[in-house]
């Protein structure tokens, strides 16, 4: 009985997961659409001046930190650590999907690749020196943290039973996946509609991600 009650509520979630993705991709199909005939330009262009008329030190500081992780080099070594810590661990099938979550940086490529949006180029905009190239839309450091810090987050809270270290690790990280969008915006590296498709993007790739991972680790568990 408890077992067919846990085969109907998992059916219940997939089928909630693939209407939430299926609505994030359509949200985002449209999006593309309206950056690519240009409807967006106003509405970007007044939330950055919005957001870059915050003058306080502090926030300053906070919206730098909260980007660091996703400029090179940091950006092509950390996403390596956690899939050797789980190694080191011996948990395989954690390093595995790790490495995976990395995925939405093919994503990032073939979707700026399409686009092909300049970087924010205005006189109005203060744009933060940094090691920055490519394109704008979507926005690398959102999609990439969503998947790598977002899956990591996700096996932190996972684990039973949630020590304190883990519960705080995850949170921190929790509030980088939060901030990163407005920092974005806020260092002039990026669009309000840039940050926002990576967000539709990132937690779709994310959502499908862990329900892999729950069934991969259902198999391995002999619950299949």
């Amino acid at each position: 009985m408890g077992k067919q009650h846990g085969s109907r509520c998992g059916q219940n979630i997939g089928w909630l997961g693939a209407m939430l993705i299926a609505s994030a991709i359509g949200v985002f199909a449209f999006l593309f659409r309206v950056v690519r005939a240009g409807r967006s330009d106003r509405i970007d262009l007044a939330c950055t001046l919005r957001v870059q008329r915050v003058r306080a030190p502090w926030f300053d500081r906070l919206m730098r930190l909260v980007s660091w992780a996703g400029f090179p080099p940091q950006s092509r070594i950390i996403p390596w650590l956690a899939p050797l810590i789980w190694l080191a661990r011996g948990q395989k099938l954690e390093a595995l999907f790790q490495i995976l979550a990395w995925g939405t940086g093919v994503i990032s490529f073939a979707v700026k690749f399409a686009m092909r949006r300049p970087r924010p180029d205005h006189p109005e905009v203060a744009v933060a020196t940094a090691r920055i190239g490519g394109t704008s839309f979507p926005s690398g450091h959102v999609l990439n943290y969503l998947g790598v810090y977002g899956f990591l987050t996700y096996i932190l809270l996972r684990n039973r039973p949630l020590t304190l270290a883990r519960g705080a690790a995850a949170a921190l990280l929790g509030a980088m996946l939060t901030l990163v969008g407005l920092s974005r915006v806020y260092l002039g590296h990026h669009w309000l509609s840039d940050v926002s498709a990576s967000y539709l993007l990132g937690l779709s790739y994310l959502f499908g991600l862990t329900r892999l991972y729950e069934w991969a680790r259902r198999r391995l568990d002999g619950e299949v």
